[in-house]
């Protein structure tokens, strides 16, 4: 099949801090074999998009697209794609193994875009080229098992987390070591840090626990069933060991390079409260991003989010938490969530906040960025 369209409408980061538009863009095509073109129906502002478009990165080589998550239809796919087919309702992960380029560097050039234009970016575009389509799509399941009584809504919205946030909300807990019947304590209210909550609260955690100083997104995991704690108006380590005197057997950071501002703490503290609160035998996960503080003229690479830690050494010997942190391919978590969303076990679809066109994208970056909402997505128009 060979699209009848060659332009579409996409959002462009084009390198200046808080500004985002919705640029014409060429569509684009198959280049290996192993590739396929999704229409995008459903895309999701992250928080590394909010961190691009607050200016914590800087590249000289821009535009781009921006976004690395979406829902859509596969109207397209190489001859050597066995595992789609056009029709195909398909997910479109975080992480995509050899980034989505979409066109060469010279046409890239050509047209005045950077080759960084469609490197591991791109979802929020109405298409999207995706490289070794057979093990970087999902698909979303045909027939939902949920109850049908009153009738399923649509899923669309929890698939579309869940080789996102969801998944990774969910590994966090692994990262941690969780076990069934854990306390869980967990720093930031962030997406990521609520799918945290919801995850430990779906895995069958005794007590959940989230910190943060956002009484909107604090209010959230309350109705979730978790203890909210207020860090700007308590002392989080008290509250906690005086509802749990062992301390909270898991404690896991979602916080990240916002640390420093949104919650007005250094990376140093929150470690710090996490081996204060996490008891004996238990262990400690943290999968947020951290920035070197240095001026960069180029976009951070994951390896050199590494700040300098400062923190009493002797509190690991007297807790001995284990500690693993890195970043976390949320796909290994996605295939076993959507199953548990077509069952019904499983909505993530709560956190979202707004869903919206592509007229308003540009207005509710500026209203994540002031963390007025917990997840926005994008719906794009039909065929």
């Amino acid at each position: 099949m060979t699209l009848n369209v060659t332009s579409m409408q996409g959002v462009i980061w084009s390198g200046n801090p808080l500004q985002v538009n919705v640029s014409t863009l060429p569509v684009p095509q198959i280049i290996d074999p192993t590739d396929a073109i999704v229409k995008v129906s459903l895309s999701a502002i992250c928080s590394a998009d909010i961190r691009t478009y607050n200016g914590a990165y800087e590249e000289k080589e821009v535009p781009w697209v921006m976004g690395h998550e979406a829902l859509g239809i596969v109207v397209e796919v190489g001859d050597s794609v066995t595992s789609f087919a056009v029709g195909d309702k398909v997910v479109v992960p975080d992480q995509v193994s050899g980034g989505l380029f979409d066109l060469s560097t010279a046409e890239l050039m050509g047209l005045g875009l950077g080759v960084n234009y469609y490197a591991t970016t791109g979802c929020q575009a109405e298409y999207v080229r995706v490289p070794s389509a057979n093990d970087n799509l999902f698909l979303v399941p045909q027939n939902s098992d949920a109850p049908s009584n009153p009738p399923p809504q649509n899923l669309d919205y929890d698939y579309l987390l869940a080789s996102s946030i969801f998944a990774m909300g969910w590994e966090a807990l692994d990262l941690a070591g969780y076990q069934p019947g854990d306390s869980v304590a967990v720093f930031g209210a962030g997406p990521i840090g609520l799918m945290a909550v919801y995850s430990a609260v779906l895995r069958g955690a005794s007590r959940v626990f989230l910190i943060d100083g956002d009484r909107q997104t604090l209010s959230v995991a309350e109705g979730l069933g978790a203890m909210p704690i207020d860090l700007v108006h308590s002392d989080p380590v008290a509250k906690i060991l005086r509802q749990v005197p062992d301390g909270a057997t898991r404690s896991v950071d979602c916080v990240g390079i916002e640390a420093a501002n949104r919650l007005q703490l250094t990376e140093d503290k929150i470690l710090q409260n996490m081996m204060e609160i996490t008891k004996v035998g238990g262990g400690i996960g943290r999968v947020g991003t951290y920035q070197d503080p240095g001026n960069r003229s180029y976009t951070l690479r994951w390896q050199d989010l590494l700040p300098t830690f400062q923190f009493v050494m002797s509190g690991f010997f007297k807790q001995g938490p284990p500690v693993r942190s890195g970043a976390i391919d949320a796909t290994l978590a996605a295939p076993k969530l959507m199953e548990m969303i077509s069952k019904g076990e499983a909505k993530p679809s709560f956190i979202l906040s707004s869903i919206i066109g592509l007229e308003e994208v540009s207005q509710f970056y500026e209203r994540a960025s002031q963390r007025l909402e917990t997840k926005v997505v994008i719906k794009f128009p039909s065929p």
